[in-house]
């Protein structure tokens, strides 16, 4: 059976989306970030991360175990680790890059890294933040192992994704890529939707190809584009453990930010991207796209500002 979708207006959805993190637990300031990610990420068209997520954090596991305040466990004068308490990732990340953007501001670059948090959503979302403040913003996650490697058929890396922002004189540049073929938040929404996967992105536990969600949660993601999404996987990975995660901490996961000031290389005049004709140019080709069913995902500088304004109420 195919499920029906409802739509909400922003004020029905962020309403919605606050009082049911409310309702597991969370204060509301909590429950307004976390909102605020998700509802951003439904207007973007990526509805796999949008209100469905909130189900996600309720199941994850790491939900039933005991929550702690973020704790900064080293700081320099361009650098800051923090310990992410065990909070869901939308909320420790929220503050990790409000931190970034301070250092950078202060002192012209800064690294900042997250362990023991889990489930960060869009890195678009904190990228594009960043930049927001004409800042130059890089951010790599490592997560669980859910990805097999070429030729495999064990999960050894995380879907590890990166997200990159620019600056631009027409908005920030964003690109935000997982680096499996296809996201397990995704694959979780198609099992609870009753759809099938697409071919070629997903393992069976033995090994064998499958489209069935639920056989590639017990199975393995592929990586996308062979042994260089491997590799790319594998350095995102690396990244991780500078921010704690590994076989000897309590967290598979790790979260850096790498942020700098443009003007480090000249003017800010000189050195903010005019972000040339051509980009507008794809993104007039890509408007096209905005109301197709499914929602085509685009990847330009301002798709984002573009989608939502054609596109005023999330799918839910």
């Amino acid at each position: 059976m195919t499920l029906g979708r409802l739509r909400l207006s922003v004020a029905d959805a962020r309403d919605l989306a606050e009082g049911a993190l409310r309702g597991i637990g969370y204060h509301n300031d909590e429950a307004r970030i976390i909102a605020d990610h998700v509802i951003d990420a439904a207007m973007c068209g990526y509805e796999y991360s949008g209100l469905a997520k909130i189900l996600n954090v309720f199941e994850s596991e790491h939900f039933r175990l005991p929550r702690r305040s973020m704790e900064v466990l080293r700081e320099t004068e361009v650098s800051l680790a923090f310990d992410g308490g065990n909070n869901v990732g939308m909320l420790a990340l929220f503050h990790a890059a409000q931190a970034t953007i301070k250092k950078t501001a202060a002192h012209g670059i800064a690294l900042v890294s997250v362990t023991d948090a889990w489930m960060s959503g869009r890195g678009a979302y904190y990228v594009e933040m960043i930049a927001k403040h004409g800042l130059v913003a890089i951010h790599t996650a490592a997560s669980s192992r859910l990805v097999a490697p070429p030729g495999g058929i064990r999960p050894v890396l995380g879907t590890n994704p990166i997200a990159i922002a620019v600056p631009s004189s027409r908005g920030p540049i964003v690109l935000d890529m997982g680096t499996s073929a296809y996201m397990m938040t995704e694959v979780m929404l198609r099992e609870r939707l009753g759809e099938l996967l697409p071919e070629g992105v997903a393992l069976g536990p033995g090994g064998e190809p499958t489209r069935d969600p639920m056989a590639a949660r017990r199975g393995a993601l592929l990586p996308f584009g062979g042994y260089k999404g491997f590799g790319l996987a594998l350095m995102m990975q690396a990244l991780g453990l500078l921010a704690g995660s590994g076989s000897d901490a309590e967290s598979d996961y790790g979260y850096l930010f790498v942020a700098f000031r443009p003007d480090l290389f000249g003017p800010a005049d000189t050195t903010c991207w005019p972000a040339p004709e051509s980009t507008d140019n794809m993104n007039t080709k890509y408007e096209l796209v905005f109301n197709s069913k499914p929602p085509r995902r685009l990847c330009f500088g301002g798709s984002q500002r573009l989608h939502k304004a054609a596109t005023p109420t999330p799918t839910l």
